[in-house]
């Protein structure tokens, strides 16, 4: 076998150890392009007022014609969509964290819909291995996506749970997500998005048994009564623990078409 080969049969090996460790991040798009219910849906964005229903939030929620890399998958497989009594911690205060993290709603939403996003860049190398091989490096990223809609300050509320848990989990705690348990060895936050109303973006450490803690990021925006949440990995990132940047076009994307 190639030494290219190797390299990305050892990629495909650890995209599968990914897979264990994040949540409902697979999946492929269930359009094969833009099409025009796709660039209608483009267009829409979120009425004016309270909260929104079921059906407004599906023509509010990300699509395949609002980006132009990657692709969104607007039908989470059922063995992905990870349900909010199969999330727990071993610390109550944490709660909102690992929900967040599994793309599941804060609190009691009136309605909420799910997607996923995934997209991949390559850089080529500026020289090859000590064997001749092919250095280029590929990048992974996966975003699971939730949008949720509250009663009056439901919202707010929301966000606020979950800034207090960033504050109080600093240093760490385990989540049962399905049948995945991580270990979250450090919890920090970092510079929120603009474009909502209000925002929080968070760094999670995931101890995954080596010397270097593997990297998850939340991005949570609130837009009047809606939340959007986004749980992001990067396949790099979650087995060397080295920095990486949540797509801001899928973010901008989604919060674009929130008014």
């Amino acid at each position: 076998m190639s030494s290219t080969a190797v390299r990305r049969t050892a990629l495909a090996a650890s995209a599968a150890a990914l897979a264990l460790l994040a949540t409902a991040c697979g999946g492929s798009s269930d359009d094969d392009g833009a099409t025009s219910d796709d660039k209608a849906t483009a267009d829409q964005s979120a009425p004016a007022g309270g909260a929104l229903t079921a059906a407004e939030l599906e023509k509010v929620a990300l699509a395949q014609a609002d980006v132009e890399n990657g692709e969104v998958t607007t039908k989470v497989p059922a063995k992905d969509d990870v349900a909010k009594d199969q999330v727990s911690t071993d610390d109550e205060a944490c709660l909102p964290l690992a929900l967040a993290q599994s793309a599941v709603a804060q609190g009691e939403p009136t309605a909420t819909v799910k997607r996923s996003w995934q997209g991949q860049t390559e850089t080529p190398p500026e020289s090859t291995g000590p064997d001749g091989q092919d250095m280029t490096t590929i990048n992974v990223d996966k975003i699971m996506l939730n949008l949720a809609s509250y009663p009056e300050g439901g919202a707010e509320q929301a966000l606020k749970g979950l800034s207090t848990a960033a504050e109080k989990c600093a240093d760490g705690f385990t989540v049962t997500s399905g049948s995945d348990k991580l270990k979250i060895a450090e919890v920090t936050t970092a510079t929120a998005p603009e474009g909502g109303d209000e925002a929080l973006a968070v760094s999670l450490g995931v101890d995954i048994g080596q010397d270097t803690d593997g990297l998850m990021k939340l991005v949570v925006v609130r837009k009047g009564a809606t939340l959007a949440s986004f749980s992001a990995v990067n396949l790099s990132s979650m087995m060397t623990g080295a920095e990486f940047d949540v797509p801001t076009d899928v973010v901008d994307a989604q919060v674009t078409k929130l008014g």
